[in-house]
């Protein structure tokens, strides 16, 4: 590992912030109800796992493009990352519902907090960076759980059902 400024982390970080800041003047309808029932401990790992992570993604050099196989790693990063922008144009041109929020995107439940998180741990891997690795697990854990919980609370109160072919198969497919 290699202090040093990452221009992959600073790349990161904005393709990140940039759809971020524009949600928040764009929240869900309702959205306000559901953070009140979040998950302390879950709030905890979130909040530390986004500062371990934007800090460590910007002080290693080791993230920068370098000449290797280890590149398709960045690389899969790289693709997550572009997914993630096409979740934020189609939440940004949809309604703006907690339904629109937390749908799915290729069969990825809540990929609004899944596809960065599984990027960044991409992303250590390709460094070789166990801080890293170990931020994007606490952060993982917090962000999505948290996601999950308000997924979950979505289609109990849409639905009145705790268990829904929603929840089951996030990508629109259905039960047999």
């Amino acid at each position: 590992m290699h202090f040093g400024f990452s221009y992959v982390g600073l790349i990161f970080l904005i393709m990140l912030f940039v759809p971020n800041f524009f949600w928040t003047k764009h929240k869900p309808k309702d959205y306000d109800k559901y953070v009140k029932n979040e998950n302390k401990f879950l709030l905890t790992f979130e909040r530390i796992g986004e500062v371990l992570v934007c800090g460590i993604i910007l002080v290693f050099s080791d993230f920068n493009v370098r000449a290797s196989w280890w590149v398709l790693w960045l690389a899969a990063a790289l693709i997550l990352m572009i997914l993630y922008e096409i979740f934020w144009i189609r939440y940004f041109r949809s309604e703006k519902t907690m339904k629109d929020f937390y749908r799915g995107i290729i069969g990825i439940p809540v990929a609004g907090a899944s596809l960065p998180v599984v990027a960044v741990l991409l992303i250590a891997i390709y460094g070789g960076n166990p801080f890293l690795l170990a931020a994007g697990i606490i952060l993982g854990i917090g962000h999505i759980g948290i996601h999950l919980q308000h997924r979950k609370e979505v289609y109990k109160c849409e639905k009145g059902d705790e268990n829904t072919d929603e929840e089951q198969f996030p990508s629109g497919r259905r039960s047999p």
